[in-house]
């Protein structure tokens, strides 16, 4: 890995210098747009709207445009002399229990590698962080941008997650919200019942994008000029109409599947299925014919 930013905790008297790596990647598969007929790629130009003429990249500016219309032109000056106290500091700001902090404010993870002049203090701070069962409530500014974040322990590593600021949550505004919806005491016993029936340790080895596997095996077989089959859509099932019917078979589903049972179960005493015995009753015609 290869850090993209380098600066220091700073707590209490105590400066501890890190360094910042990427914690996650997107392994998406990545396409570029190209001419269908020869495979060419498609270029864009950066064309100024007033004069119609290509603009190079180091004549570009960042504009703010009014409610009137009229625009004010940004330039990098400009931005460096903002006050950013954090620029090159992680400050902390408090200490809270991780569950007061609710999930929705997490945007990316980063992982924070101590200097070698700053291993012991990194170490003596991760201990204490994670013995106290709290999170770290920091500040930082990484890319001329300022963010709360939170300090935690991870595999004796310090994840730094940056947040959104409160004003950046939308607030949810749906309808059914206002609506008296009733539920019964039997449907909610089967919905427990049913959580109960499916829970379970998580595992995230268990889990895979089967779709971009599916998409590279499309890719591979374009490759080596095989036939390529579509896979066939499933239907779509329809809303369930009885509640309580819809859960009672799904706590069976996840019951059986739990267990290992097979999803066809061989009929009692040997019987012959309905197709053994018309092919039976086809074999006498032939022999008495």
């Amino acid at each position: 890995m290869r850090s993209i930013w380098k600066g220091a905790i700073s707590f209490g008297l105590v400066t501890i210098p890190v360094k910042l790596y990427s914690a996650t990647e997107q392994k998406d598969v990545t396409f570029h747009q190209v001419h269908r007929e020869d495979g060419g790629r498609i270029r864009y130009k950066r064309v100024c709207t007033v004069d119609g003429e290509e603009v190079p990249y180091s004549d570009i500016a960042k504009g703010y445009e009014l409610a009137t219309g009229e625009v004010v032109v940004l330039t990098d000056e400009d931005f460096e002399g903002l006050p950013l106290s954090t620029s090159r500091r992680i400050d902390v700001l408090q200490f809270a229990p991780a569950d007061q902090i609710d999930p929705i404010y997490f945007a990316k993870s980063y992982y924070l590698e101590p200097d070698a002049q700053g291993a012991k203090p990194y170490v003596l701070l991760r201990d204490a962080l994670e013995s106290s069962g709290q999170v770290a409530v920091v500040k930082v500014a990484l890319r001329q941008r300022e963010s709360l974040a939170t300090l935690r322990v991870r595999n004796g590593i310090f994840v730094l997650e940056t947040m959104l600021w409160p004003d950046e949550i939308r607030t949810p505004d749906f309808p059914f919200l206002e609506e008296d919806i009733e539920v019964r005491a039997q449907e909610l016993k089967m919905a427990e019942s049913l959580i109960t029936t499916m829970e379970s340790d998580f595992d995230p080895s268990e889990y895979h994008d089967t779709y971009r596997e599916a998409l590279q095996e499309v890719i591979e077989a374009k490759v080596a000029g095989k036939e390529v089959v579509a896979a066939r859509e499933e239907e779509e099932e329809g809303p369930a109409v009885d509640l309580m019917a819809a859960l009672r078979a799904s706590v069976e589903a996840a019951k059986k599947e739990r267990e290992g049972a097979p999803a066809k179960q061989k009929k009692a005493g040997g019987g012959k299925s309905k197709d053994e015995d018309k092919t039976a009753s086809k074999r006498k015609t032939r022999k008495s014919a």
